[in-house]
């Protein structure tokens, strides 16, 4: 029995056969082509960071309202900006 670790100690042989084995059986394993080894992508340009962009995105702005508008919309509950932007649509005729 080794004293080190068990990260840092060496794969037996029969260890890493095991482990070649499960690899190859693994259904979502694929083979990395010549072509994506030319071309490695590091971890932060793999997994972005964030919600997924939308299409058509909104447009941050500053704007002053009474208190009482703001507590009444606040009172509603999240996503208590999306019903300002909803009732503004609908004062302003346009389809959401």
């Amino acid at each position: 029995m080794s004293s080190l670790p068990d990260h840092l100690r060496t794969v037996t042989d029969e260890e890493e056969a095991d482990i070649q084995r499960q690899i190859a059986a693994d259904p979502e394993d694929e083979e990395l082509s010549d072509e994506a080894a030319k071309k490695p992508m590091s971890f932060f340009e793999a997994h972005k960071r964030g919600r997924p962009t939308l299409q058509i995105s909104k447009q941050q702005i500053s704007i002053r309202l009474d208190p009482d508008i703001i507590e009444h919309y606040r009172a509603t509950g999240k996503s208590w900006q999306s019903k300002i932007n909803d009732d503004l649509r609908k004062a302003a005729g346009l389809k959401g």
